[in-house]
C-alpha cells in the first residue's frame, strides 16, 4: 500500500505484492474500490477518519475525473459535486449540449474539441459533405458568422450558445426533397463540432 493513510489491513486483489483490482484497505483512512499498483484507481469510496467521504473516480492515489465530496464545516453539511483534477475541485459537471428540435436529420454528434470560443457545423449525406443543400439559413445567439471549408459556424461566441439551422435537401436516393429543422443549446464554453447528417 502506498497510501500511508490507508495503510493497515487489506482485503482484495493483488499484483505482484501490491492492491490491483477491487479491494478495501483499512488505516486511519478507509478506501474501498478499485486499485492500480497499490494506488487508488478508478471508481472507488475514500472516508477520511475526521467524516469526510469522497465517492468517485480516482488515477493514482488522486481524486481525477468525476466524484462527489461530502463534508461538514462549522457544524453544516457541504457537498462538492462535479469534476476534480490532481485532487483539486475544478466545479460542477458541465451540463451537456441539448438539441431541442431536430427534423429530417439521420444523426447527430456535437463534440467540445478544444478550448475556445467556436461552434463549427458540418453537414453529411451517405459520408460526405451534403452538396445539396438549398435555403440554408442559420441564426446563432452570439458570435460571428463565417466558414471554413464546407464548414459553416460561429466564432468569439459567448456562452450559452443557441442555434438554429434550416435547410432543403434531397434525401439519400435522390428521389425527393424535405425539409430539416435543427436546434441545440450548447452551455460549456468551448471550440465545438456539430456535425449534422441526412
Amino acid at each position: 500500500m502506498l497510501l500511508t493513510d490507508i495503510a493497515g489491513t487489506y482485503e482484495g486483489k493483488c499484483k505482484k505484492g501490491l492492491a490491483h483490482g477491487k479491494g478495501k484497505a483499512i488505516g486511519r483512512d478507509t478506501y474501498e474500490g478499485q486499485f492500480k499498483q497499490g494506488l487508488p484507481n478508478g471508481h472507488g469510496t475514500y472516508s477520511w477518519s475526521t467524516g469526510e467521504v469522497y465517492s468517485g473516480q480516482w488515477n493514482n492515489g488522486e481524486r481525477q475525473g468525476e466524484g462527489k465530496y461530502c463534508y461538514t464545516i462549522n457544524g453544516e453539511d457541504k457537498v462538492q459535486s462535479g469534476i476534480w483534477d490532481k485532487d483539486r475541485y475544478l466545479g460542477p459537471k458541465p451540463e451537456r449540449p441539448q438539441v431541442t428540435q431536430w427534423v429530417g436529420v439521420d444523426k447527430y454528434s456535437i463534440n467540445r474539441i478544444g478550448d475556445g470560443t467556436r461552434v463549427l457545423i458540418d453537414i453529411y449525406m451517405n459520408g460526405v459533405p451534403n452538396t445539396t443543400i438549398e435555403a440554408f439559413s442559420i441564426l446563432g445567439t452570439s458570435g460571428s458568422e463565417f466558414t471554413l471549408g464546407r464548414s459553416i459556424g460561429y466564432e468569439n461566441v459567448i456562452f450559452p450558445f443557441l442555434c438554429k439551422i434550416n435547410y432543403r435537401t434531397w434525401n439519400k436516393l435522390h428521389s425527393s426533397q424535405h425539409n430539416v429543422i435543427f436546434e441545440f443549446d450548447i452551455k460549456e464554453p468551448g471550440d465545438w463540432r456539430v456535425v449534422i447528417t441526412n
